[in-house]
């Protein structure tokens, strides 16, 4: 049985908590030829704004996840495919490996059938998702190569996740982690910005994850990054 991120070259995340590029909308996201929306952030994401997203992405014709940073900002609607859940392999702090996620069931009703579990790696020690969860970053190729095979063999993970988020990371561990799964999807997210950095990460990683540029530089330049991503 495949999984809808199988066939996923690319995908933009969203940030509920950032504007879109001046004069731009979420249709024009949606029409950038994408494979799908992810809608999450680190810092300051209410689940007001991530329904004001859902809202405006669930009407397009194109797969729409959310990816909650913390259990209060999940939001039931029947626009969203899916939840996309962090589980941060090298954290620090524990509460980003189990924690956040017991208070979750706690909390709420979870829909189990809807929710996958995404092994991120965190490598840049600047970014805020590295500061939240107390990251160690410095890790070698040989370190990311293991964490994706504990990840898939020992963890049963569908999706392993190499972030550089705001920087564009280190192709031989991306190239690494890739090496290490047999049927896992590898998403690779930060600094993707061009053709050519989306052609690169692409050369090893299944999807690669569109952030920042959506919101800094808009849809021409997302659009040059899924020709990237399409022809790797």
């Amino acid at each position: 049985m495949t999984a809808p991120w199988d066939d996923w070259d690319h995908i933009v995340k969203i940030d509920p908590d950032k504007e879109l590029a001046p004069g731009e909308t979420f249709e024009d996201v949606c029409e950038t030829g994408t494979d799908a929306l992810e809608i999450g952030g680190t810092l300051d994401v209410t689940s007001e704004k991530m329904k004001r997203v859902i809202d405006a992405c669930g009407k397009y014709d194109v797969p729409l996840y959310q990816e909650p940073s913390n259990p209060g900002v999940v939001v039931h609607d029947d626009a969203v495919d899916g939840f996309l859940v962090p589980v941060v392999l090298n954290a620090g702090d524990v509460a980003w490996i189990t924690g956040a996620h017991k208070e979750w069931v706690k909390a709420d009703d979870v829909d189990w059938a809807r929710t996958t579990t995404e092994a991120y790696i965190i490598l840049n020690p600047e970014a805020s998702a590295a500061q939240l969860t107390q990251a160690d970053c410095e890790q070698t190729a040989e370190d990311v190569a293991a964490y994706a095979e504990i990840a898939e063999q020992m963890y049963g993970q569908e999706i392993v996740y190499v972030e550089y988020s705001g920087t564009l990371g280190d192709p031989r561990k991306v190239e690494a982690a890739a090496g290490a799964l047999d049927e896992a999807t590898l998403f690779y997210g930060g600094g993707i910005h061009d053709y050519d950095s989306a052609y690169t990460m692409g050369q090893h990683a299944d999807a690669v994850v569109v952030g920042d540029l959506v919101h800094d530089e808009g849809v021409d330049a997302v659009r040059k990054t899924v020709e990237g991503a399409r022809d790797a």
